[in-house]
This record gives C-alpha cells, sequence and structure tokens, in this order.
C-alpha cells in the first residue's frame, strides 16, 4: 500500500496523462467553449481530476472512468449536434446582438446579463476607438463577447444572431 502522499503524486499524473491520452484520442474539441454544454463538460472534468488526484479514497480507476466517460458523451454530442440541427437548440444559447453601429441595444445588453461598463470595458480591449466605428458586438453562445468594428461588415456575420 502506498503512503497517502505518494498515491495522491502518482494519480495526479496518472490522471493528467490519461486526460492528455484523451485529448490526443478525442480531439482538441474535447476543451473548446464552443457551447454551453462544452463548459459544462470541461468543468466537470476539472471536477474528475481534482477529486482524483487528492483523494486517497477514489481508486484511479474511478476517475479515469469518469473522465472516459465525460470525453466520450462530449464527442457523441458534438457529433450529433453537427448532424441533428434541433440539438443545437437544446445545447447552446443563441448569440445575442448588443450593440449595432455604435448604438447600445440597452434591452439585449440587460438580457445578456452586462452591464455598460463591462460593455466599455470590452470595446477597451478590441481596441474600439470611437461608437460610431463600431459595426456589432455580440454576446456569443460561450460567453465570450465578440466587437467588430471598422468601417464596414459583412451581414453575413450576424447570421444566427438574435437580434432583439
Amino acid at each position: 500500500m502506498l503512503s497517502p502522499f505518494i498515491q495522491i503524486i502518482v494519480q495526479s499524473v496518472g490522471a493528467i496523462v490519461f486526460v492528455v491520452a484523451l485529448t490526443r484520442v478525442f480531439g482538441l474539441r474535447s476543451f473548446s467553449k464552443m457551447s454551453g454544454f462544452d463548459f459544462a463538460v470541461t468543468v466537470a472534468i476539472g471536477s474528475v481530476v481534482a477529486t482524483t488526484t487528492m483523494s486517497t479514497t477514489t481508486p484511479f480507476w474511478q476517475g479515469a472512468l469518469a473522465l472516459a466517460t465525460l470525453f466520450s458523451v462530449q464527442f457523441i454530442i458534438a457529433q450529433a449536434r453537427s448532424r441533428l440541427k434541433g440539438l443545437v437548440d437544446v445545447t447552446d444559447n443563441d448569440p445575442l446582438l448588443i450593440m449595432r453601429d455604435g448604438e447600445i441595444l440597452h434591452d439585449n445588453l440587460h438580457r445578456s446579463g452586462m452591464t455598460t461598463g463591462d460593455l466599455i470595458g470590452k470595446l477597451r480591449e478590441a481596441n474600439a476607438l470611437e461608437f460610431s466605428q463600431i459595426r456589432a458586438v455580440v454576446f456569443e453562445p460561450t460567453g465570450d463577447v465578440s466587437v467588430l468594428h471598422g468601417d464596414k461588415m459583412d451581414d453575413r456575420l450576424l447570421d444566427g444572431v438574435r437580434q432583439a
């Protein structure tokens, strides 16, 4: 029987090696932020790794099984999402337009849970210099904020974005 200290080290190394191996098998999308579902799986994977590495009472094989299950479910859902449009509607939030042509859409800003200060901060991060140059700001399904600015914009960039 290993000491608890050595067991935690061995399980930590094993968990990381196993996660890397699963990522190689299932692909980098395993840790993407493409949808709320992807985010939830990533958080769950982190939780399983933490439990597996820090617990001397949780056998490594249980953590490995949980990780393999999470990666498999994420892979299956990702494949199904690409084939069944209805599933995308269930797993993803719609992107939301919160600013258009220099004007803040206050109802949508409120719907997103952002404040005007949050929006201004995102505009600064995107190096937006003038409201008049901002074509659109989109609150993405991942929680990211996309700032589109410049002289003109192709409206196809807003396909699928909820306007109101």
